[in-house]
């Protein structure tokens, strides 16, 4: 009887995608990444926009340029948007999208020294792309750019990024703010905070160098922050995790923002993916995984999207976290660390973005911008969102895989 009852659940949330093929999914992932490819313009351009370099060997002395494109930025949208890119080229067979990724990490190596060299401590960030590669303060300037340069170099091996690995592993190892029990953190917005972000600012680099050099401090250290993050920020009644938690006054921030949950979750699984399967504590990480994923299912509204602020559905629906909840259950549910009956909200998440959030043309719409710390709620209702904002794309990229390949799988099985 339990297994009827299971055969027509599936059977009811497949024909409840009926038109909705896999060609159709692949159709709506495309076009979002055909989009990136499209809009990536190489080279860089003055300040006023009407002079276009290249190279930086071609910028004058005295001239301040930006990117001819974001989509050239070192920045760690890029490195989620590197990584989906490099995914989906895997996935489909289509060596564009892999090569996205590839060129534009290669492209930063051939151009950063330039700029470094003329950069000199106390100049305005602005105008010198790619500081936070040759000036690494933060986790932001490298945890996750890093883990794509990773990708590009599986595919496109030089010392010159192996170089460059090592030198993140040391700014995190040994550089970068910490807690007494080894927890990452940052100076601020106050004195030693940590926030739920830095858990993919870390974690899928780390995962990465564990599988690249077979050293198991990196693992060890990666499973350190899961674990450890979830002690501070693990809000048992919601379900949820906070924003933030304030060493300095012993207490959690406010709110229980989208993405920064999206953030947990993807960190997660980056590393559940490369964990060696005999690691001591990878079942801990499952339960960890599990919980939050049955957490986060209570918030999911009516169309299958997420809230701005998770528990708040006066807050505005946003993209980016509803594509992350969708990639990590349903590719949770590929990977059997969750029973199949779940997949059942990753397919209504996936159907609320394509139908509400994702134009036919391959724009995202509602994804909030860049956001920090704040103490009150207003500050996270109040975060503006917009159209194809970086933040959002490599998460509804890997979100399109997932479905797709959720959907082979339960086909198969019935």
């Amino acid at each position: 009887m339990k297994k009827l009852f299971l055969l027509m659940l599936l059977l009811a949330l497949l024909a409840g995608t009926k038109g909705q093929s896999e060609s159709g999914d692949e159709t709506v992932v495309r076009s979002i990444a055909d989009r990136i490819l499209a809009e990536t313009h190489y080279g860089f351009t003055a300040q006023s926009g009407k002079l276009i370099y290249n190279t930086a060997s071609e910028v004058p002395e005295d001239t301040l340029v930006k990117f001819r494109s974001e989509f050239l930025s070192w920045h760690y949208a890029n490195g989620v948007i590197n990584m989906a890119m490099a995914d989906l080229g895997d996935f489909l067979q289509d060596d564009r999208y892999t090569q996205h990724c590839i060129k534009q990490v290669y492209f930063g190596f051939d151009n950063y020294k330039v700029f470094e060299a003329r950069y000199k401590p106390g100049m305005p960030r602005w105008g010198y792309p790619y500081r936070e590669l040759f000036s690494i303060r933060e986790l932001d300037d490298c945890g996750a750019m890093g883990a794509s340069a990773i990708e590009a170099y599986k595919r496109k091996p030089s010392q010159e990024l192996r170089d460059y690995f090592d030198r993140i592993a040391d700014h995190i190892l040994n550089k970068q703010d910490r807690l007494e029990d080894k927890t990452l953190v940052r100076k601020g917005p106050h004195e030693m905070t940590l926030w739920a972000d830095d858990l993919f600012m870390s974690v899928p680099f780390l995962a990465r160098m564990g599988e690249l050099t077979g050293d198991p401090k990196y693992f060890d250290d990666a499973v350190t922050q899961v674990l450890n993050f979830n002690k501070y920020l693990w809000n048992e009644d919601k379900g949820l995790y906070y924003h933030c938690y304030y060493s300095d006054l012993n207490r959690n921030g406010v709110a229980h923002w989208g993405r920064c949950n999206g953030w947990v979750m993807m960190a997660t699984v980056h590393l559940l993916d490369r964990l060696p399967a005999d690691h001591p504590r990878r079942g801990e990480i499952l339960k960890n995984l599990e919980k939050h994923i049955l957490g986060i299912a209570k918030y999911q509204n009516g169309k299958g999207l997420w809230h701005q602020l998770l528990d708040k559905n006066d807050s505005y629906q946003e993209s980016s976290c509803t594509s992350m909840f969708v990639y990590t259950i349903a590719h949770a549910v590929n990977e059997g660390w969750i029973d199949k009956r779940y997949a059942t909200i990753a397919l209504a998440g996936w159907e609320g973005l394509k139908n509400n959030m994702i134009t036919a043309d391959g724009q995202l719409k509602y994804v909030c911008i860049g956001t920090g710390i704040q103490d009150d709620l207003v500050f996270y209702y109040n975060r503006p969102s917009k159209l194809n904002e970086l933040h959002g794309l490599g998460a509804v990229i890997e979100a399109g895989i997932e479905i797709m390949r959720v959907k082979k799988l339960l086909e198969k099985k019935l």
